[in-house]
């Protein structure tokens, strides 16, 4: 529900404000005021195409904010949640900037959006038809949503399992195509891949090789070097006469015998010890490293082969062992697919035939419902069409069969006769401007309560009504106002008189220019108003009382 708008520099407009509450708000005014104006912020501020000559000359940019409370709007709050926009207190604020050199910007929940998020979010938040604006009800293709919009959760229920089925056959139909598409180039694909499936089979790298098979080249290139520092190393600690080992030996010997003078010597002898035995044990170790080494240039060979062989694998499958292994399981499993694809395609068809069938079950029970209430959706809006005094029109829905999609397998259809004895047709073939307002004024009315965004705002849906006519089609939306937020835009004072909130539009002169003033009015001023739309400039004892009575 729109709670405020609020519209600085747009056309003629300086600074006008509106305080919306729920119910039934109407804007009056003559020809020219603005009031389209008014229609035309609300666009802008849900997403419509913004034109620089909205702003008003001379100003640097025009900019409209709403105000929303969405506390009775949940899937409007998931959109939000879904976009990361914040709801403060449940109201929504939303920001569309027009720049007079031609930008413009978007803000809800005080972070910039993009238009088209904003446009979709607007279609959840507004519904708005205007004189000219009936493309819903014209285009044959958005009938079957008022419709299943009309039958409520069964209807939506089912749709939601048709479109999950469907994309269910659809993924199957794809993965058959997909499968077919590689077949035709299997032979060449087959061959690829068995290639190098065997190439690196054949030389089964093992991951972290490289890394060891380098350090072992590496020794095996200074095999000679490394003998010699070893060997020399080995003689001065524990192989030549006065070795490191013999002269710590003989140290910790002599120093044990004199523990018997003095125990405290126990303290200086045992790191000595732990020196001895690291030292025994170290050259243990240098002695087997050295006897280790191999200067065999065969084992050198094979060595740097080795090490070729899984370089070449990295230059083709990845940069180590371990990306090459998983290229290879890869090729493993495309290959199997590949010569087992007879096997596989038998498989997705099965797979496809099943999906379209479950398709065609749950699409099937989708057009019964619509075909069941179909008659009493038609039937309802018939009459509240005879409730407009179109007492001899006729209203159904034609279903036919199409084939199967998302939405289902019907093409849904309003039929259409205003006069007795006319066969009915398309709605949009045959209908005139007045009736397609009436229609759908009759469509929303059916609907009320059941489906549908928070506010409706009607512009001049009134055009070419009178009398009794007009009368209808104030109650007509007077009861419209108990299930929605209503904003009307009208030049009827039978429309005027239902409203619980009136606003007049007005133009005026400030400061040399022309502006456009939006005015709430009181009581006395409504009566003014509402003569005036009976009457005329001149008003008149009997117009302000025929304005009284119509209030009353």
């Amino acid at each position: 529900m729109i709670v405020e708008l609020t519209v600085e520099n747009l056309a003629i407009i300086d600074l006008a404000q509106v305080t919306l509450g729920p119910g039934f708000t109407v804007l009056t005014g003559e020809t020219g005021a603005g009031k389209s104006l008014m229609i035309d912020a609300i666009e802008l501020a849900l997403g419509e195409r913004a034109a620089t000559e909205l702003v008003r000359a001379g100003a640097a940019k025009a900019t409209v904010n709403v105000v929303i409370d969405v506390s009775d709007a949940p899937f409007v709050r998931a959109q939000c949640d879904e976009l990361g926009i914040a709801i403060e207190d449940n109201l929504l604020y939303i920001q569309r900037e027009v720049l007079a050199e031609g930008r413009s910007t978007c803000r809800v929940g005080g972070r910039m959006t993009p238009v088209a998020g904003l446009k979709a979010l607007g279609k959840s938040l507004v519904d708005l038809h205007g004189q000219h604006d009936h493309q819903a009800l014209l285009d044959p293709e958005g009938h079957v949503a008022y419709l299943d919009a009309w039958i409520g959760e069964p209807a939506s229920l089912l749709r939601q399992r048709v479109a999950e089925a469907f994309g269910a056959a659809e993924g199957a139909r794809r993965a058959l195509a997909d499968l077919r598409k590689g077949l035709r180039d299997r032979e060449q694909r087959v061959d690829l891949l068995k290639f190098q499936v065997n190439e690196i089979e054949a030389v089964d790298p093992q991951p972290g090789e490289t890394e060891a098979l380098e350090t072992q080249l590496s020794r095996l290139k200074n095999s000679e070097r490394l003998a010699e520092a070893s060997l020399g190393a080995l003689n001065s600690l524990a192989e030549q006469e006065g070795c490191a080992v013999d002269l710590l030996g003989d140290a910790v010997k002599s120093l044990e015998g004199m523990v018997r003078y003095d125990a405290s010597l126990e303290v200086v002898m045992k790191p000595l010890k732990e020196a001895l035995y690291a030292l025994e044990d170290g050259t243990h170790s240098l002695r087997e490293y050295t006897e280790s080494l191999d200067a065999d240039p065969g084992v050198l060979d094979e060595v740097q082969s080795r090490l070729d062989a899984l370089r070449r694998l990295r230059r083709k499958y990845g940069e180590d062992e371990a990306a090459v292994l998983a290229h290879l399981a890869s090729a493993q499993e495309e290959l199997l697919l590949l010569e087992d694809a007879e096997a596989s395609e038998e498989s997705l068809l099965a797979a496809t035939a099943k999906a379209d069938k479950e398709v065609n079950r749950v699409a099937g029970e989708l057009t019964k419902i619509r075909k069941e209430k179909a008659t009493e959706f038609g039937a309802l809006v018939e009459t509240q069409l005879q409730d407009l005094a179109m007492a001899r029109a006729k209203f159904a829905v034609d279903i036919q069969a199409r084939p199967t999609d998302a939405h289902g397998a019907d093409a849904v259809e309003f039929i259409f006769s205003a006069n007795a004895g006319e066969p009915m047709r398309p709605l949009a073939k045959i209908a005139s401007g007045g009736e397609i307002s009436r229609v759908m004024l009759a469509m929303k009315t059916a609907l009320a309560g059941r489906a549908g965004v928070p506010t409706l705002i009607f512009d001049e849906v009134d055009a070419g009504l009178g009398g009794r006519a007009a009368a209808t089609m104030a109650r007509k939306l007077e009861e419209l106002a108990g299930h929605y937020q209503l904003v009307v835009i009208s030049h009827l004072p039978q429309i005027a008189a239902r409203a619980t909130t009136h606003y007049r539009i007005e133009k005026g002169e400030t400061n040399g220019r022309v502006v456009t003033r939006v005015v709430r009015l009181n009581d006395a001023e409504r009566v003014e108003e509402i003569a005036r739309m009976l009457a005329g400039e001149t008003l008149t004892e009997a117009s302000l009382a025929n304005a009284r009575e119509m209030l009353a």
